[in-house]
């Protein structure tokens, strides 16, 4: 059994527009994400090289852009659009992805809304065996 560790990049802030209200949709507002992938860091452990591990920079450049770039009514489909993004990096198991609005249009004071959801790396079907060759003997 492979370990399973935890990467985590936390705060993630950019602005996007993503939102029900036609206002959400044409200006763009504050946005912060948590992210909490599942790797096996036992070969970065082990060689000490950026190439066996996540790079932190591309990981949020990524997150950040999608922010910024892609638009979505509700922010259940933005988190879920942040995850593909982390599960389509090599060795990434499973991601953890918090999406927070931080200026809700809601009629109450308010720090932030959000949501947090959890997503699987699909998992390779094994094949099974090929059948034996008949011997021409």
């Amino acid at each position: 059994m492979r370990p399973v560790d935890t990467v985590e990049a936390l705060g993630i802030q950019a602005f996007g527009c993503h939102g029900v209200l036609a206002e959400e949709q044409a200006r763009a507002q504050p946005f912060e994400v948590d992210l909490r992938l599942e790797v096996d860091l036992s070969a970065a452990a082990r060689s000490d090289r950026l190439e066996d591990t996540v790079d932190y920079g591309s990981l949020t450049e990524a997150v950040a852009r999608t922010i910024e770039l892609e638009s979505y009514r509700l922010v259940e489909r933005l988190a879920d659009r942040i995850a593909g993004v982390c599960l389509s990096l090599a060795g990434v198991q499973s991601v953890e992805v918090s999406v927070r609005k931080l200026r809700p249009p809601v009629p109450v004071q308010v720090a932030s809304v959000g949501v947090t959801l959890r997503r699987t790396a699909p998992r390779a079907v094994a094949q099974p065996p090929a059948p034996p060759v008949a011997s021409l003997a």
